[in-house]
């Protein structure tokens, strides 16, 4: 790193400040997007080691194009998520200018954690969070239903023998969703990065963090009906949101290290 590399770290520094600060109704669920900011550490830790060459080559033109159009269409349209993929493109437009080949193909790889290192979920994430809760509310009346309960749905309320469920905003997942896509990126990595079903586990990682939040509304439901609504509704709930993040994780090891035993069997065999 020499001193021409300071201007575009300052710029990535100013950025990042600005991603984060324009915008501050995350504050409001910092129990969620705190831990946001341990993935650029994630990052630097699967990233070593770093060598970078001394004698910086030219960034790309085209990245700078890249980066400027989506951090403008970002600030014009308020989205944080387009922000956080321009800065990600300077970055890796810098990164790729600096490291030998070996360590461009390692971290390309893990440049989903830099996307994911601003708040851009909890901000931009209510038609996600939509989805997730009425799928959710759709695939737990599917399960009362076939294990014998009388099930009304409308919307996102579900009425089980009687005993409405309502599965609002705090019940959608996306608060932690960003938390859980980090965990499971970096699980990923370490287990079948070598690979290249590493690439077919990045979307695997949404499907697996529905089903997760969707066993959480139906056990939550079911505590409501064994028990009673307002054990449901008081600790149970808020320590469901903890309990996704573990059900995630124990899923996504089992998926990730069946795939790494079946590609060790296939390198054997051949």
């Amino acid at each position: 790193m020499t001193k021409r590399d300071l201007p575009i770290i300052l710029v990535l520094a100013l950025l990042a400040g600005y991603i984060w600060l324009r915008d501050l109704s995350w504050v409001s669920q910092a129990a969620d997007s705190l831990p946001i900011l341990l993935t650029m550490p994630v990052f630097i830790w699967l990233g070593s080691p770093w060598k970078l060459q001394s004698d910086t080559a030219q960034i790309p033109t085209t990245g700078l194009v890249f980066t400027v159009i989506s951090i403008v269409t970002g600030i014009v349209t308020g989205w944080t998520l387009l922000l956080a993929i321009g800065w990600t493109i300077l970055l890796w437009n810098w990164l790729s200018a600096k490291l030998d080949p070996s360590g461009q193909q390692r971290v390309k790889k893990l440049l989903i954690l830099p996307i994911m290192a601003f708040p851009w979920l909890i901000l931009d994430g209510d038609a996600v969070g939509w989805w997730f809760r009425l799928s959710g509310s759709w695939a737990a009346g599917q399960f009362f239903t076939l294990t014998g309960f009388h099930v009304l749905q409308e919307g996102t309320s579900l009425l089980v023998q009687g005993l409405p469920v309502d599965v609002s905003a705090a019940c959608s997942g996306i608060n932690a969703l960003q938390s859980m896509l980090i965990a499971g990126s970096a699980l990923a990595y370490i287990l079948v990065g070598h690979h290249q079903v590493y690439w077919l586990n990045l979307p695997l990682l949404i499907v697996i963090s529905w089903l997760a939040n969707t066993l959480r509304i139906i056990t939550i439901a079911l505590a409501a009906l064994a028990v009673s609504p307002e054990f449901a509704a008081g600790l149970f709930h808020e320590w469901g949101g903890w309990s996704l993040l573990v059900l995630m994780f124990i899923l996504c090891w089992a998926v990730l290290s069946m795939e790494k035993n079946l590609i060790r069997q296939q390198n054997v065999a051949q």
